[in-house]
């Protein structure tokens, strides 16, 4: 059997959780021939999956959303995006059938949640399932415009697949399929080196997570010490000159290659970022308290910070706060309405993907 993942190349979120899914499915059937296809870079997918055994094909299977920055959406980039996305797919989607075809093995297309993966599924005659908590369905049609014709266009996609696994913080996905909703979509934390563990465990201040997943959002260094008493751990960014700015802050700590966020959630008592699913899963399953900047742009974040207040203590800040650094860090959290939800989502969808594929 082949599980093939056409995963989205919007963002490191949905990467994520497939890569959780993955993680459970390899568990459950360690002689099935894991094959992921994204167009985010190769190293992140490594990291994210942790499984040499996974197979890793570098294809763009859709835009999403073009990003302004970690907050804003640029509708104009995205209709360009996807002219030219267009015009490469039909030979794209026909050279991967062929290279699917050639593996010689059993076929299931598990899709998250890019709309031509309905192509590829009907090229090959092979089951479909969806996972996400929205389809880009949803996105684009509150741009209007030449936007809203892709939106039908990938409404008609989604209706063609054979299962759909609901993502919590979910939008309405009415495409008349069977599916089955899940909790939490996480994977798990792993072990830290033993020296990096080492070096937090002094850090005797209550330690915050700062990250904006694949995007950041501009900030001021100054603004780290304007909140002593606490410890900041950060990705360490990309850009060689903006890295050398935050080096030498005492009460910072970048994270070293090889050591997602995720890792350190445990250690972690707030977590200071924008809206985004992975994130809220993963810090909700460690009962860490969410700082959420704003964003009104992109019609997931609607569903996302209801369940934010639903499910996670939380304090909402405006853009203008974070920019200025007043991050809240004094204040009390807002408490959850109506308390957590089971970690268990990448388990429950591997459990499923087993049962749907061994029906072929």
């Amino acid at each position: 059997m082949l599980i093939y993942v056409c995963s989205s190349s919007h963002g490191f979120g949905h990467a994520a959780r497939d890569a959780a899914v993955l993680q459970e499915l390899h568990q459950l059937r360690p002689d099935w021939r894991l094959v992921f296809s994204s167009k985010l870079p190769a190293a992140v997918l490594k990291l994210l999956i942790g499984i040499s055994s996974v197979e890793i094909r570098s294809l763009q299977w859709d835009v999403g959303m073009e990003q302004a920055d970690a907050l804003g959406s640029d509708p104009e980039g995205t209709l360009k995006a996807l002219e030219r996305l267009d015009q490469v797919l039909p030979d794209q989607l026909q050279d991967e059938a062929g290279w699917i075809r050639a593996q010689g093995d059993e076929v299931l297309i598990l899709a998250d949640i890019p709309p031509s993966a309905a192509d590829l599924s009907a090229q090959l005659g092979c089951p479909l399932v969806w996972l996400g908590n929205f389809g880009w369905d949803a996105i684009y049609a509150p741009f209007g415009g030449r936007l809203r014709e892709h939106a039908e266009r990938a409404e008609q996609a989604y209706r063609r697949a054979d299962f759909l696994l609901r993502c919590p913080f979910d939008l309405p996905m009415d495409w008349g399929l069977p599916e089955l909703p899940l909790g939490l979509v996480t994977s798990r934390a792993r072990a830290l080196p033993l020296h990096f563990l080492k070096e937090l465990q002094c850090i005797e201040n209550p330690m915050v997570m700062v990250g904006f997943g694949g995007l950041c959002l501009p900030i001021d260094p100054r603004h780290f010490g304007c909140w002593p008493d606490h410890h900041f751990l950060m990705p360490r960014p990309v850009e060689q000159s903006t890295h050398l700015a935050f080096q030498g802050i005492s009460n910072l700590t970048l994270l070293p290659d090889g050591v997602r966020p995720l890792d350190l959630m445990p250690l972690c008592s707030r977590h200071l970022g924008k809206p985004g699913f992975s994130t809220f899963c993963e810090v909700m399953a460690a009962g860490v308290g969410l700082h959420v900047v704003e964003r009104l742009d992109f019609a997931e974040v609607s569903a996302l910070m209801q369940g934010l207040k639903n499910h996670a203590n939380h304090l909402i800040l405006s853009r203008s706060a974070y920019i200025r650094g007043d991050w809240g860090l004094d204040r009390p959290l807002q408490m959850a309405e109506q308390g957590g939800l089971p970690a268990d989502g990448a388990a429950q969808a591997a459990s499923a993907i087993v049962t749907l594929a061994e029906r072929i």
